[in-house]
């Protein structure tokens, strides 16, 4: 989502060093490939009618598979604002006729929400939805099959960190969390070119997040909105990905580290450790590569993906010839993109 609180540019540093540099990471081959490779699918989730408002677009999807089937949570952008909904369906054949459920019939209520991030949090045998409200907030449930079941927002931070606020900050939106076996991370840009790091004890999860630092700063258009973090199986790699701005569109750029407490690396050779965009993606339908999310066939805090499996990511795309006057009425659509031969990640699988 596009941040609503405007400010200075954080400092610049040199261009395609935008991380700061971090050692550790597991052992990949001298040989093995460091780009990425993608092909699209088509539009594969689209919005449907709604006899409150007009829905202008679907988009900052997140997605989990369980039980044989997908559950898509993702913001809606229509005539009344922004919004959160779901969908599920067993096959991505099926993905289009799913019905689309607005959360704000559930205790969740109506009101801004925006860029959802669901898992399993099993310490406590619940579902998480972690969305913006303004500020990082969240909601749970027992039952991940009823969306009528997600509880009220509650916030995750009692004030807000004086990193956010000015003159430190410029606002903060599209909030992350990841979880090792100590610690809970929330992670989150400000459209300003940072990226933004707190945590607490998993003990305390969701309470106790503090010591909120930027762990990356870059020019605006280099570190721009919806990072997102794994942890790679079997591995003591991490990624993290982040939403860039090129003239030709949006894309993605990756970096690595051994901890999510520890300092990021370029995880890809290509220019600007790109992940993906226009350039590497066969069959793009959009002008880039947008806000999305990895799909996982684990569904925990860990946010663990599988190297030996082929990557696959949901994300937002728009129609290069549809032009529009205003943001919120830009015609998102959800599709996949799915990596082609080998890749650093595929590098990693034991």
């Amino acid at each position: 989502m596009r941040a609503l609180i405007l400010g200075a540019v954080t400092a610049a540093v040199l261009a395609g060093c935008t991380g700061v540099p971090a050692a550790g990471g597991s052992a990949v081959p001298a040989s093995a490939p460091t780009t990425f490779h993608w092909t699209a699918s088509p539009p594969l989730i689209s919005p449907q009618a709604d006899a409150t408002q007009t829905i202008y677009g679907v988009k900052d999807p997140s997605i989990i598979h369980v039980d044989g089937k997908y559950h898509v949570f993702m913001t809606t952008a229509g005539s009344s604002g922004w919004g959160l909904a779901y969908t599920s369906f067993a096959d991505w054949s099926d993905a289009a006729s799913a019905k689309i459920v607005p959360l704000a019939k559930s205790p969740m209520g109506p009101g801004y929400r925006a860029a959802p991030q669901v898992f399993y949090f099993a310490p406590q045998k619940t579902w998480y939805l972690v969305y913006q409200g303004g500020d990082p907030m969240y909601s749970t449930t027992q039952d991940i099959d009823d969306p009528m079941s997600w509880s009220a927002p509650k916030p995750f931070f009692p004030v807000v960190p004086d990193a956010v606020k000015a003159p430190q900050g410029t606002g903060w939106l599209d909030f992350w969390v990841i979880c090792d076996d100590a610690k809970c991370y929330l992670f989150n840009t400000d459209d300003h070119g940072r990226l933004l790091r707190s945590e607490t004890d998993i003990h305390q999860f969701p309470r106790g997040f503090h010591d909120t630092v930027a762990v990356m700063t870059a020019k605006t258009e280099d570190v721009f909105e919806a990072s997102n973090t794994y942890r790679i199986a079997n591995t003591n790699t991490y990624i993290t990905l982040v939403e860039a701005i090129a003239p030709q569109g949006r894309y993605f750029r990756i970096w690595k580290s051994d901890g999510l407490g520890g300092k990021w690396e370029p995880f890809s050779s290509a220019p600007m450790n790109t992940f993906a965009g226009r350039d590497n993606v066969d069959g793009l339908w959009a002008t880039g590569i947008s806000h999305g999310e990895m799909i996982r066939t684990n569904v925990d805090q860990t946010m663990t993906i599988d190297p030996c499996k082929p990557l696959e990511y949901l994300f937002q795309g728009d129609d290069p010839a549809v032009k529009v006057d205003d943001y919120i009425k830009i015609p998102y659509r959800l599709g996949v993109i799915t990596a082609q031969g080998d890749n650093p990640v595929r590098a990693l699988c034991r």
